[in-house]
Parts: C-alpha cells; structure tokens; sequence
C-alpha cells in the first residue's frame, strides 16, 4: 500500500476548498481603475522583479499565498466570502506592479478593498507569515523580499481596521 505524503493531503485538502471558488471572476461595481490603487510606488528598477523570477514567479509566490492563508484556521473565515480568482490576479498585477515589472494594477484601493472586513494585525501578520513562506519555496533572497515586504508594510494602517 503507498501513502500520501502529509504535504500532498494538505495540498489536496487545500485544493478543494480553493478550485470550487476558482473560475470566473465575479462582476463588481465600477471603481476608478489607477496604478496609484496599489498603495505604494513602484521600484524604479527591475532587480527585484527579476529576483522573483518575474511574472510567473510572482503569480506562483501569489498562489502559494493565497492556499496556504485559505488553509490557516486562524484567517481562512476572511476568505470565504473572497473573489479568490480576482484576488489572485490582482495581487499578482500588484507585486509585479510595486517590484517595478511593468505591470499596470487593476485592483482597488486598499481602503476601499478591505472596508468592513475587521482585519485585525494579527490577521495582517498570518498573512505575512504565509507570504514570507511563499517568497522561502521560491527561493527569493531574504533582500529581495525585504524590499516587497517594504513597500507593504505602510499598507497595514490603511487594512487593518482593530
């Protein structure tokens, strides 16, 4: 009889809580769309862009995200509710966007984004937890990272709301 490595149950279990939440996008009501939206500007310079192995990098740190957050007891109830395929790509359209990748972001505003949810800085830190982890299996330099996180970091007093 063959078993499953523990990490493949998890990815399965995580899966099926993802792919059913996956496909369309759901529509939204209409917001100014501008680059500005993504809380902070852009690196002037594609070094760390290239550090994250560039758009495809960024989307799979963005995925690995986004599983293991929806996985965490601690925070997966505040994605329930969520767009998870627009959140996908608007995260991604965001780092690339903020790492200096050219790419222009489409998403909210962080305000706006994040109203009523209640995030709590414990919720930002879980989430940063993961996003670090994430940044670790890609095999981004610790600098690199910190430049990402630097740009994020201001955005914790405009989405955390307790």
């Amino acid at each position: 009889m063959t078993r499953t490595p523990l990490a493949a149950l998890t990815l399965i279990a995580v899966l099926a809580v993802v792919a059913p939440a996956l496909g369309a996008e759901q529509p939204v009501d209409p917001y100014p769309i501008s680059d500005a939206n993504a809380g902070a500007e852009p690196r002037t310079d594609d070094s760390v862009f290239r550090a994250f192995n560039g758009k495809p990098g960024i989307d799979r740190v963005v995925a690995t995200t986004i599983a293991a957050s929806v996985a965490d007891p601690r925070i997966s109830d505040i994605f329930e509710a969520a767009d998870l395929e627009r959140l996908q790509r608007t995260l991604s359209e965001q780092f690339c966007y903020l790492l200096g990748g050219g790419c222009a972001y489409t998403g909210r505003d962080m305000k706006t984004a994040h109203k009523d949810m209640g995030l709590r800085n414990s919720d930002f830190n879980a989430l940063v937890e993961h996003l670090q982890d994430a940044m670790d299996k890609e095999g981004v330099s610790f600098r690199a990272q910190n430049k990402l996180l630097a740009k994020l970091a201001p955005m914790q007093r405009t989405t955390v709301e307790r």
